[in-house]
C-alpha cells in the first residue's frame, strides 16, 4: 500500500515539474514573483472619458531594439508579456478614425519610416503570438519620431487638451505617437441627461450644474434654461437665479436677463455680492464692479468682504489711506485663512499700489 502511494505521488510531482508554465524569459507563472519586464498602468481623463493603458515594460539593456530585438514589418505586442491593452470608457477617434468604447489589445508593426498601430478586439492573448488580423477593430498609420534614450519602454500622454491627447510609446530612441480625440460635449450631454433622472432631479444643485455646463460651453441653451427653471423650482437661490440671467443673456434676451440679475442681486448675501463684483472685474467691467461694492456697503456695512470691496473702491480712486483703513477693518472679521492675503493687500496699499491690478 505504501509503495503504491509513493509511486503515484512521484508521478504527480514528475508531471508537475515537466508541465510548469514558463514565459519566454524563463519565469514561471505559478507564483507572484518579480518579472524582468515590470507591470505598469497609466491613465488620462479627457472630459469624463478615461483612457487606460495596461502594459509591461521591457528594458533595452544595451541591446539593439528596432530592426533586431523587435523586427521591422512584424506584428509586435507593444510591450512585454501579456497583451498590452488600452481601454476607452467612451467612443473616441484615433487619428481621425472612429473607435467604439471598450478594451483592446494594442499591437504595433514597426517600420523605419512608418508604423501601424493596431487595436484588436482580442485583449486577453499572450503577446502577439496568436494575433489575427480579422480580429482588428482599427488600424492606423503613424510616423515615428526621434526621442531621447529610454531604457525602459513607457507610454505617456502628451499635448493634453480639453478634448484630446497624444498617446506616445517611447523606447530606446524612438517615439511613436497617435492622437486620441473625444467628442466631450456630446458625451457629457448624454451623461447629464442620464444622471439628472436619478436622485439629482430632486435637488437644485444637479439641475444648476447641468445648466452651468451648457452655458459655459455655449451649447444647448434652450435645454440649459429649462434645467435652470427646474433648479429654481426645486429651491430658489441666488445661484440659480443669477445663472438664469446669464443664460438669458447668452440667448440674446437682454431685458429678461436684467430682470433676473436684479432679482438675484437682491437675494445675494455680502460674500456673494463681493464674488460677483470680482467676476465683473475679471470681465473688465470695472465701473459695474465698483458700483456693486458701494451698494453692498449700504446693505451689509459691517461684513468683512464689504470692507474689502470698499478698499477696492478707494484703491481705484487713488485714495490709499482710506483703502488701508478698509482692509484693516476687513482683517478684524475675516477668517484666519484669508488674513495673510489681506495683510499683503494692506502692505501694497501702504506702498500706493492699486490692489485692483
Amino acid at each position: 500500500m505504501k509503495k503504491s502511494l509513493f509511486v503515484v505521488l512521484a508521478g504527480v510531482l514528475s508531471v508537475a515539474g515537466v508541465c510548469r508554465a514558463q514565459t519566454a524569459t524563463g519565469e514561471t507563472l505559478m507564483l507572484n514573483l518579480p518579472r524582468a519586464s515590470q507591470h505598469a498602468l497609466v491613465s488620462q481623463r479627457i472630459g469624463i472619458t478615461d483612457i487606460t493603458i495596461n502594459y509591461h515594460r521591457p528594458m533595452a539593456n544595451g541591446r539593439q531594439v528596432w530592426g533586431k530585438l523587435v523586427p521591422y514589418g512584424q506584428v509586435w505586442r507593444a510591450g512585454a508579456n501579456e497583451n498590452t491593452t488600452i481601454r476607452f470608457t467612451d467612443p473616441v477617434t484615433i487619428e481621425g478614425q472612429a473607435l467604439d468604447k471598450g478594451t483592446y489589445g494594442l499591437h504595433m508593426i514597426p517600420g523605419e519610416s512608418e508604423w501601424t498601430v493596431i487595436f484588436s478586439k482580442n485583449s486577453t492573448a499572450w503577446g502577439s503570438f496568436t494575433y489575427k488580423q480579422d480580429e482588428d477593430a482599427l488600424r492606423v498609420k503613424v510616423k515615428p519620431q526621434a526621442s531621447e534614450m529610454r531604457d525602459a519602454l513607457a507610454y505617456d500622454f502628451d499635448d493634453v487638451k480639453s478634448d484630446s491627447a497624444v498617446v506616445t510609446m517611447r523606447w530606446d530612441k524612438v517615439a511613436v505617437p497617435f492622437k486620441v480625440h473625444v467628442n466631450v460635449n456630446e458625451i457629457v450631454t448624454a451623461s447629464i441627461r442620464q444622471q439628472i433622472h436619478g436622485l439629482n432631479q430632486y435637488y437644485w444643485e444637479g439641475w444648476d450644474d447641468a445648466a452651468g455646463y451648457f452655458l459655459a460651453n455655449k451649447i444647448n441653451l434652450d435645454e440649459a434654461l429649462k434645467d435652470e427653471d427646474q433648479s429654481i423650482q426645486a429651491e430658489e437661490r441666488y445661484d440659480n437665479v443669477m445663472n438664469k440671467s446669464k443664460i438669458l443673456d447668452a440667448m440674446g434676451r437682454k431685458q429678461d436677463a436684467d430682470t433676473f440679475r436684479a432679482k438675484a442681486l437682491d437675494m445675494a448675501n455680502a460674500l456673494q455680492l463681493y464674488v460677483y463684483g470680482r467676476q465683473l472685474q475679471g470681465e473688465k467691467k470695472q465701473d459695474e464692479a465698483l458700483a456693486i461694492y458701494q451698494s453692498t456697503a449700504k446693505k451689509f456695512p459691517n461684513y468683512w468682504t464689504t470692507h474689502l470691496g470698499m478698499a477696492r473702491v478707494y484703491s481705484a480712486k487713488g485714495d490709499f489711506d482710506n483703502a488701508v483703513k478698509e482692509v484693516k477693518l476687513s482683517l478684524n472679521g475675516a477668517p484666519d485663512a484669508n488674513k495673510n492675503t489681506l495683510e499683503t493687500y494692506a502692505k501694497r496699499l501702504e506702498s500706493k499700489d492699486d490692489i485692483n491690478k
